[in-house]
């Protein structure tokens, strides 16, 4: 295979491999938190980048038409609002369900994204069909035979590296990861210890319905279009990721949303009709990785409570 054509691929999956992990990230983070499995979460992540998208279309009704500033508006907004919707949904959906079984959050979150999703279908400004997402960076391009590097996609996948980076050092190297990772061990433990435990939840929600909104500009800025349906597809990719790296584990929902982009890149790549087959391929292969190793790539470590 042609050396360029190659690296073209491997660029490709890393893009999608980022978008995949900051979606499972919120999953996992969901789970280990409060053992729930959120459903809602990728129709979190369409809302986001909607926000966004008005944002930035009331900002060109207001005149302002700097790049940077366009670009600073739309990631504050979308984020910003994803993060208090996340901690809203926390506190009004998550925490009253606490002691109910846990199908019961799975449903009324499954619910809760259907009526997003429709939501926007229906009250957004012809909802129904797909909106241009601008392009807000820059598009310069380098070619290197086949291999074409864009600007603006390093510029996505080292913001995304850095809000890995950030997370990694948010979790192991301030009070407020001691305190979601003590929360995540033991809950009771961490009550007893002083922590809060209603406060460490919304933070979390938050933390990860916000990472959830970078990743919704992120696959508008990518692929140069958003719509209402988006969620559903990524939201499917985003849980699938966390379950190959292990559901509760952080490092595993990073390593499985790359692994899940490599799947689809393989697909796409080895099988005729690489558009029609390479998600069938990938959701099939988890299948036969999940029947083969049920706890993930790194099992969530679970003490005994007493």
């Amino acid at each position: 295979m042609d050396i360029g054509l190659l690296a073209q691929y491997v660029m490709n999956g890393l893009m999608l491999g980022m978008m995949y992990a900051l979606v499972a990230v919120g999953f996992t983070l969901f789970f280990g938190v409060l053992d729930v499995i959120v459903f809602s979460h990728g129709d979190l992540l369409m809302v986001g980048a909607f926000t966004g998208f008005t944002t930035y279309l009331g900002l060109q009704l207001v005149g302002v038409t700097s790049p940077a500033v366009q670009v600073a508006a739309v990631l504050i907004a979308a984020i910003g609002m994803m993060a208090l919707m996340g901690a809203l949904i926390a506190r009004y959906l998550v925490l009253p369900l606490k002691s109910a079984p846990p199908l019961m959050t799975l449903l009324i979150t499954l619910m809760l994204g259907t009526v997003l999703r429709e939501a926007v279908r229906l009250f957004y400004p012809e909802g129904s069909n797909p909106k241009p997402f601008p392009a807000l960076l820059p598009t310069d391009s380098y070619s290197f035979g086949n291999f074409t590097l864009r600007l603006d996609n390093v510029l996505l996948l080292a913001t995304g590296l850095l809000i890995v980076v950030g997370l990694h050092l948010l979790i192991n190297r301030t009070k407020l990861g001691l305190a979601i990772r003590a929360v995540a061990q033991d809950e009771e433990t961490a009550k007893t210890m002083g922590i809060n435990f209603n406060l460490v939840v919304l933070v979390t929600f938050a933390l990860g319905s916000g990472v959830a909104a970078f990743g919704g500009i992120m696959n508008g800025l990518y692929y140069n279009e958003i719509n209402f349906g988006m969620g559903l597809m990524l939201g499917a990719i985003g849980f699938s990721a966390a379950i190959i790296g292990g559901l509760g584990n952080l490092y595993g929902a990073i390593l499985g949303g790359f692994l899940f982009a490599a799947l689809q890149t393989i697909g796409a790549v080895a099988l005729p009709f690489a558009s029609a087959y390479k998600d069938v391929f990938a959701f099939g292969m988890v299948i036969v990785f999940m029947a083969w190793r049920p706890t993930g790539l790194i099992a969530e470590r679970i003490s005994e409570r007493v």
